[in-house]
């Protein structure tokens, strides 16, 4: 099969989604790679290291009309999807649920798309969200420490505080891997840490892991609302597999607030969990709504680019082999982990979650394979 990996060309994204590791095992396999100039630079990757390995470094016009598969970590752009093809394989992230404009540019290009988002084990885990969701979920309260500083907007509170000073508060919705990594990082500031989630056998974990060092409680309206009054920074962690995030956080709740404190929505991807978000970028990461600084920046791993990008293709590249190996089709048909990744197919949507939140007919994959 031939494999193209092209630069990423969304606002701030410096990730790449091959290391020339996986071009070296590609390669092996008698596969061929193809790599756009300079897409690797970006997280300290340089031609000569895919050169190496065996991969071409061609511009990005042939690399799309030659390739087969098409690896990438983000959302095709407009500029991107006009150059997909039907039948090409387009393995990345999509996140289409809230994108409605980008899921109809796919089925118009009648790719595959594969999602790494909704590529789901038995146990319900999510492989490939994983890794990113670990580098969010630290990076959050890093990026919220650095907001609720008075010069940045926000309330002049330092996490851990220090001696005969009250620590801030950290709020935290959503036990998941996003939720389970901030809150790590939350109780390492010292910060006082309150997580809330629906599910109680989650919380009996995350409770047994941290002790006394995180509150937690059952995430309803009232608990919700109670701890947004009391807190200095929330982080948004709340998920459900290829659907739109559920909005949790009105603008009214806002107004309860202490003005200056700051939220990360780490689901803005999937549509982000307050009535008030909306995308942003790294070089534009913040605005304010009722006197609370929002973060919402739709690619938060990107800014760390090397330590993403190789977290990131441990878990994609062998599903990335298997797809080159064995064809979409056999591939799908032999891993069911896989098969639910198929949000798109040859211009039918194929991801019931997807399918719900845009409206549009829902077709099983089973009908493609």
């Amino acid at each position: 099969m031939i494999v193209g990996i092209p630069k990423e060309i969304k606002t701030d994204e410096y990730r790449v989604s091959m290391t020339p590791a996986g071009v070296h095992d590609l390669v092996t396999h008698g596969h061929k790679v193809l790599v756009e100039n300079k897409a690797g630079e970006g997280s300290g990757i340089q031609n000569e290291d895919y050169l190496e390995q065996g991969a071409e470094i061609i511009p990005r016009e042939d690399l799309f009309a030659q390739a087969e598969m098409i690896v990438k970590v983000k959302e095709p752009i407009a500029e991107e999807c006009s150059l997909l093809r039907e039948g090409q394989i387009l393995y990345t992230y999509l996140h289409l649920a809230p994108a409605p404009e980008l899921t109809q540019a796919l089925l118009d290009r009648k790719v595959v798309g594969i999602a790494y988002e909704t590529v789901q084990l038995p146990d319900k885990s999510l492989p490939l969200l994983i890794p990113m969701s670990e580098v969010a979920g630290r990076m959050a309260v890093h990026e919220g420490a650095k907001y609720l500083e008075r010069e940045n907007g926000g309330r002049g509170i330092l996490l851990g505080g220090v001696p005969g000073v009250d620590p801030g508060h950290v709020v935290i919705v959503g036990g998941g891997i996003v939720g389970a990594n901030a809150a790590k990082m939350a109780i390492g500031t010292g910060a006082s840490v309150t997580l809330l989630d629906v599910n109680l056998p989650r919380l009996r974990y995350l409770d047994d892991i941290h002790g006394s060092r995180l509150k937690t409680l059952m995430s309803n309206k009232i608990n919700l609302m109670e701890s947004l009054r009391t807190a200095d920074l929330v982080i948004g962690a709340v998920l459900v597999p290829g659907a739109r995030a559920p909005r949790l956080i009105t603008r009214e709740m806002l107004k309860e607030m202490q003005q200056g404190s700051v939220i990360v929505d780490v689901g803005i991807d999937q549509g982000g969990m307050l009535e008030t978000s909306r995308p942003t970028t790294h070089s534009d990461p913040i605005f304010e709504v009722e006197g609370v600084v929002h973060y919402c920046v739709a690619n938060m791993p990107g800014a760390l680019a090397r330590t993403s990008t190789f977290a990131l293709t441990n878990a994609t590249f062998p599903y990335a082999l298997k797809l080159a190996n064995e064809g979409y089709k056999k591939a799908l048909t032999n891993d069911p982990a896989l098969r639910g990744g198929l949000n798109v197919c040859l211009g039918f949507i194929t991801h019931p979650a997807v399918a719900t939140a845009l409206d549009k007919e829902f077709v099983s994959p089973e009908k493609f394979l």
